[in-house]
């Protein structure tokens, strides 16, 4: 069973290929820190947030909304891992995601990407 719980931060709105890619890569980063991390339960909210935008109607671009679905998940989390794909630095949700774990004193992690 998984030592931790980890909140995955990649970019969306600001990725430079568009939603769909964003939503792409995320889950491609999900995955590889799953396998490389056998110990680590891994919660990405781009994968599972944009197929229910998609499939709902939801405005994937509602910041407010989507923030506060993912607020529980980071306080639920035992540490942030920042995935550095083009755009993340100017990307509105990983800085307050950065924030929120700063102010809760989680540690956090940036990783290079695309993985060797």
């Amino acid at each position: 069973m998984p030592d931790t719980f980890a909140y995955l931060a990649t970019p969306y709105s600001k990725y430079p290929g568009g939603l769909e890619a964003a939503y792409r890569e995320a889950c491609r980063a999900a995955n590889l820190v799953r396998e490389m991390r056998a110990r680590i339960r891994v919660y990405c909210p781009i994968e599972t947030s944009h197929p229910i935008a998609m499939s709902l109607r939801i405005d994937p671009l509602d910041h407010a909304f989507w923030m506060s679905v993912c607020r529980p998940f980071m306080e639920r989390a035992d540490r942030l891992i920042v995935v550095k794909m083009m755009g993340w630095q100017d990307s509105r949700g990983i800085a307050e995601e950065i924030q929120a774990f700063e102010a809760m004193g989680k540690p956090i992690e940036y990783l290079d990407w695309p993985l060797g």
